[in-house]
């Protein structure tokens, strides 16, 4: 049986795991952003109507795809709150973390079809499972739910 301060300690690890995650993002260091996760790890983006917008598997998946939405000129905004964490044992965790995120375009920038937007300004959730391996904690699934997404020309 784990003891409090062993558990209490894990939960500051993950904390501050995700705190580097959307730190990561916000200065769009992909590669350090998707070293976060385990080799094989994954990270799936949900639609406010709870359909999947994507799938990434694998790191280098992962820093290209999430990588595609920044850019030049491109300014990220995320926030983290009020994590629920549960750890499971010594090398396995979960938890939800209620986020936010913004995403501003230049006016001159190009837009596509994957990138229709210039602002975007998004609420949801961040739903997590963790590993420990080799002394370090990872993110072996990262789900993201949405509740509201507002986009801007």
């Amino acid at each position: 049986m784990m003891d409090t301060t062993e558990r209490l300690s894990i939960t500051e690890d993950l904390r501050r795991l995700m705190a580097r995650y959307v730190r990561y993002a916000d200065h769009q260091r992909w590669q350090d952003l998707a070293d976060l996760f385990t080799p094989d790890g994954t990270f799936t983006p949900h639609k406010p109507d709870g359909s999947v917008w994507l799938r990434m598997a694998g790191r280098e998946k992962i820093a290209a795809m999430v990588g595609a939405s920044g850019g030049l000129g491109v300014t990220l905004v995320h926030h983290l709150f009020s994590d629920e964490i549960d750890v499971d044992s010594a090398t396995t965790a979960h938890g939800v973390w209620a986020m936010e995120d913004i995403v501003t375009r230049p006016a001159d920038a190009e837009l596509s079809e994957a990138i229709h937007f210039r602002g975007m300004h998004g609420f949801g959730h961040y739903h997590a499972r963790f590993v420990k391996t080799d002394g370090s904690w990872y993110i072996a699934e990262l789900k993201q739910t949405r509740l509201r997404l507002d986009f801007t020309d």
